[in-house]
């Protein structure tokens, strides 16, 4: 990790061979998103509702937004550039030349794209320019704050640095076409080219506004539907406090392109704009800030672009029926754009602040870069479209999103099982996931819990389809969320609908009907099918769920409950060990029901189409990359390891020997291709012992990075670490920006939530373990000094362990939110009793030593 020249920490850089893919999304939980591509470009703009991959609205000229620079020496002529950099070749070639906006305009000859997400910044350089420049974008993401991590901004800062020993005079100029109402949805034919435009925009005007400390252009519309998805204002805004100067509008002419010559003509000759008239209905609004830049100095100019569209739809509907709003949690915080803007502008110090302190305490760890980088950079995905806040605070999630529309609705249970971003940073959100999982919204009265959810909530769900591992999951999740709040009366609130969901596991014609601890009934899944008979993965999410409840049980003070989970793991656990471990790894059983009339009703997805007798898509005899993913999700609750721990490290180097694979030109996959040529990644299965079912289970050629980190975390957490860090390295050398955007795991459709469990890598390889219940909070010892990152959300920071030959000095620095400290111990080690509770505040770090453990 090293800072770049202007203060902020920099975790990777990008340079001029590796941007072609690089997209980083810039917005709020929950309120869409923009990205800024490697060479500065703004494209995806997914800020109305719905997702719009490739998506760069256009205004008048045909000018996509952009930011611009003109400076001069004194006596000299002056440069106007594209605050971007070189196109990537890709970018050449369409049926009139480059089909990408503003092609033709000059840009910087040098780019480099330096990230630690959630910050941005643009390296620009070029010899015929005056100045250099650096464009700095960010939204801000401070952990424990859902509300200050969801404002619908950009917030741009734009280096001028001049290295020579004369001033120059510059002018930063700041385009945004007003496309209200043109989403990308609704298009029209052009009759000349055959080419489809997007429509919608109707009456769309910018209003010059100074107010709240800014200056700029509300904008807004008074032709497009109030009602309409992509109905709401935008704005854009700069601090500047003089040199100001704008254009409401663009002047049209006969040929449309002349728009853009008449404003690159006027901010070129003297960076200023003067005014113009239109009657278009996407008018093109302007701002240019003009200052000087001393000698051997540098100056800045700061912009806010702002949105505010509250018309968010349910999660899907037939064209025939009319939209269904749930409306936009972050709409309800500001009256529109404007409000929004004046409120994060105000806020940025702070903002700006909050969040390098966040950044610099993952970037400045004694972590791998790979793990940092997968960790920092996935949580891009909280802030894409995959995640929303309906207007009353409530937190969803698809599984992703395809360029168009979201993917797979309902915050499902069993791809949200993996991700650990959320609980961690973010409790509030994880917590409201909980209460709507274990609600009469999702648990109906006998205990299946539908594994999607309806929009608007409502009872009886039209899905009423169980999943074995999401359902258990949830129960492992809840204990999460209790033990990190330390909220048992919270616990209590949901524990009647927890009950029943584990209980639902015994009924007749259920998973684990006979009550021996061991599923063997119609199990759907997160490949998207049912598993009959016993498995591994199955088998890990249960056991962990009985755990889970024994534990919760015993705080509830229900001890005969408790006692029963206890032993229906005991006798579950001694059977999958003696029966599904082969001395390499764990297989499946397969065992038809035969009919179905033994399978009881909700567990199986379209029974019409299958075999109660000879069911395809089984994993058998398949060696399952994360056949233990259950496992994992204890481990982090302090559950213990649910089968013989030989077991299951032998089954983790089985996954490595027989599913890693190096090269996939020889590798056959009639699914979807995730990895390619000379890449090295993990499959799904192998069939390393043959037995392969004629069709197995859908994905099983694929490789996916969700499960791939799943492998990663568990090696990490049994001690593999040179083994995890080998998954984790072949997962970002992937996403390397040439090939594939390094902000973009994707899996059934972009920024897919599963990924998001790389941010487990942090809490594995560290061995940080918080019990709120407790007070306790733990450690993996370390030989050699090192500092860490660890969070719950409610509180943040660091620690810095300091071993000597006797004894070990620990520092603790809580840099966000206030934590609850009894005890801290080093695992194995030894550790520190307080002799009361102590609450930790920000910057006030504690000191002291442990000695080891007599």
């Amino acid at each position: 990790m090293k800072n770049s020249p202007f203060g902020w920490p920099v975790l990777k850089s990008y340079p001029n061979g590796k941007l072609a893919r690089v997209a980083l999304p810039v917005g709020g939980i929950g309120t869409g998103t923009v990205s800024l591509t490697g060479w500065g470009a703004w494209r995806h703009w997914e800020i109305m509702n719905r997702p719009a991959k490739n998506y760069t609205p256009s205004g008048q000229g045909g000018a996509a937004p952009f930011f611009a620079v003109r400076a001069a020496r004194r006596g000299e002529a002056p440069v106007t550039r594209l605050l971007e950099g070189p196109l990537p070749v890709g970018e050449w070639e369409g049926e009139e030349g480059s089909p990408t906006r503003q092609a033709g305009l000059p840009r910087f000859r040098r780019c480099t794209f330096r990230a630690a997400y959630p910050l941005a910044q643009v390296e620009l350089a070029d010899e015929a320019m005056p100045v250099s420049a650096v464009v700095q974008v960010f939204n801000p993401f401070i952990p424990g704050d859902s509300a200050r991590s969801g404002l619908p901004v950009a917030l741009v800062r734009v280096v001028l640095r001049n290295p020579s020993r004369a001033p120059v005079s510059a002018a930063v100029a700041a385009v945004l076409p007003n496309f209200i109402g043109a989403d990308g949805f609704a298009q029209k034919l052009d009759d000349f080219r055959g080419r489809l435009f997007p429509t919608g925009a109707a009456g769309n005007r910018n209003d010059w506004r100074e107010a709240g400390g800014l200056r700029g252009l509300a904008m807004s519309s008074d032709g497009v539907d109030r009602g309409h998805v992509a109905s709401g204002t935008m704005a854009l805004a700069t601090t500047a406090k003089k040199g100001v100067t704008h254009r409401t509008c663009w002047q049209d002419f006969v040929w449309p392109a002349d728009s853009l010559l008449d404003f690159w003509d006027d901010f070129s000759a003297d960076g200023k704009l003067e005014a113009r008239t239109s009657k278009n209905d996407t008018p093109t609004g302007s701002l240019a800030v003009a200052i000087e830049v001393p000698a051997m100095s540098e100056r800045t100019v700061e912009f806010v672009v702002a949105w505010h569209f509250p018309n968010r739809e349910t999660w899907s509907r037939p064209a025939t029926e009319p939209p269904t709003l749930v409306g936009n949690f972050y709409t309800t915080q500001f009256a529109d754009a404007w409000a929004a803007a004046v409120h994060a502008a105000k806020a940025w110090p702070a903002l700006e602040r909050e969040t390098l302190a966040f950044v610099r305490g993952v970037t400045e760890s004694d972590l791998p870069a790979e793990v940092r980088e997968a960790a920092l950079f996935n949580l891009s995905t909280l802030r894409s479209q995959t995640c929303f806040r309906t207007a009353d605070g409530k937190f969803y999630g698809w599984e992703g999103c395809f360029d168009r529309r979201g993917s797979c609705h309902g915050s499902c249970t069993h791809v949200w099982n993996y991700e650990h971003a959320t609980a961690h940073l973010f409790p509030d959100l994880a917590r409201s996931m909980r209460e709507t999982e274990f609600s009469e919204f999702m648990t109906q009265p006998d205990g299946l819990m539908t594994f999607r959810v309806a929009l608007p909530l409502k009872v009886g769900s039209s899905w009423g389809l169980a999943a074995a591992d999401g359902q258990m999951g949830c129960l492992i999740k809840l204990h999460r969320e209790w033990r990190l709040s330390g909220d048992t009366a919270w616990l209590k609130g949901l524990w009647p609908r927890a009950k029943l969901a584990l209980e639902f596991a015994w009924l007749p014609g259920g998973w684990d009907a006979d009550q021996d601890g061991v599923m063997e009934g119609a199990q759907h899944n997160t490949m998207d099918v049912e598993y009959f008979g016993p498995n591994p993965q199955m088998a890990s999410w249960y056991l962990g769920a009985l755990r889970a409840a024994e534990e919760m049980a015993l705080a509830l003070g229900e001890r005969k409950f408790a006692v029963k989970c206890r032993d229906l793991f005991e006798r579950g656990r001694a059977w999958v060990d003696a029966n599904l471990f082969n001395d390499d790894y764990y297989e499946q059983h397969i065992r038809p029901p035969g009919s179905w009339d033994k399978v009881r009703t909700g567990l199986v997805s379209g029974i019409e189409g299958k075999s109660a007798t000879a069911p395809d898509y089984q994993l058998g005899a398949g060696c399952l990359v994360d056949q233990l993913a259950g496992q994992v999700n204890a481990h982090f609750e302090g559950l213990g390891h649910l089968l013989d721990p030989v077991h299951e490290r032998e089954a983790l180097r089985a996954v490595l020997a027989h599913n890693r694979r190096h090269g996939f030109d020889g590798h056959f996959n009639h699914m979807r291709s995730y990895v390619l040529g000379d890449e090295t990644a993990l499959l799904m299965a192998s069939y390393p012992r043959g037995r392969r079912p004629a069709r197995p289970f859908p994905y099983y050629t694929e490789v996916m990075t969700g499960f791939e980190y799943c492998v990663a975390l568990h090696l990490a957490q049994e001690g593999m670490v040179r083994e995890a860090l080998k998954v984790v390295r072949d997962i970002r050398a992937r996403y390397d920006g040439r090939k594939r955007n390094p902000f973009d795991e994707a899996e059934c459709g972009h920024h897919y939530a599963r990924a998001m469990n790389s941010w487990g890598l942090i809490p594995a390889l560290t061995g940080f373990h918080y019990s709120a219940v407790t007070g306790g909070l733990s450690f993996a010892p370390s030989k050699r000094q090192v500092n860490w990152f660890w969070s719950i959300g409610t509180a943040w920071g660091t620690v810095d362990l300091a071993p000597t030959r006797r004894r070990t000095k620990v520092t603790l620095t809580v840099l966000g939110g206030r934590l609850k400290l009894r005890r801290l111990a080093l695992t194995g080690f030894g550790q520190k009793e307080f002799n009361s509770e102590k609450t930790l505040a920000p910057r006030r770090p504690l000191t002291f030593e442990i000695a080891p453990a007599a």
